[in-house]
């Protein structure tokens, strides 16, 4: 395992802060200090603390989407493609439940440029597991499909709340549930 360089510590840092307290309870100062560096030593790295989530969210947007796509086109069935897609977003759910907590709190506190950025890469995400719901079931409505997608997402991104078990057991439990709720399992 690679040492985080200080921006990705300050990025991991900051996720865990505003989970914790909220984006607009954690002064550049708190942050700082978590990293063992000044509040204004955080400037080097980030134009501001808006600049900071910015890049929390669109970064894991980005690379949702593109991990994502990777899985897929590695998959030789749509089955095996949804599989991947929700193994990967396990994945996630499991190792970034801060990132999760930050979205769905401090979503407003998102500048309205990142916002936009993350909703069209979160809608081209969406269609990618709504793409592979409608090869499974050629009968199902693009809107029926995202909606799966999404309700598919609440689930998964339950972690930060649900996560009772041990992260191997939750896997598997969390696994099970979504192919069961695609009628694949």
């Amino acid at each position: 395992m690679t040492t985080p360089t200080r921006r990705e510590q300050i990025l991991a840092t900051a996720a865990a802060l505003f989970a914790r307290r909220g984006f607009h309870g954690v002064a550049v100062t708190d942050i700082g200090a978590a990293c063992g560096i000044s509040g204004p030593a955080l400037y080097k790295h980030f134009a501001s603390k808006d600049a900071l989530l910015a890049e929390l969210l669109v970064g894991i947007s980005e690379e949702l989407l593109r991990v994502g796509l990777e899985r897929v086109e590695a998959a030789d069935s749509p089955r095996a493609a949804l599989d991947a897609l929700v193994d990967w977003h396990l994945s996630f759910a499991l190792d970034h439940r801060d990132l999760i907590v930050v979205q769905d709190r401090d979503w407003s506190s998102l500048p309205d440029e990142a916002r936009e950025q993350v909703r069209r890469l979160q809608r081209a995400y969406v269609d990618v597991w709504a793409d592979r719901l409608r090869e499974l079931d050629p009968h199902l409505g693009l809107e029926a499909a995202r909606a799966t997608a999404h309700a598919t997402f609440g689930l998964l991104n339950s972690t930060p709340h649900s996560a009772l078990l041990p992260d191997a057991a939750m896997r598997e439990l969390l696994h099970g549930m979504a192919l069961r709720g695609f009628g694949v399992a």
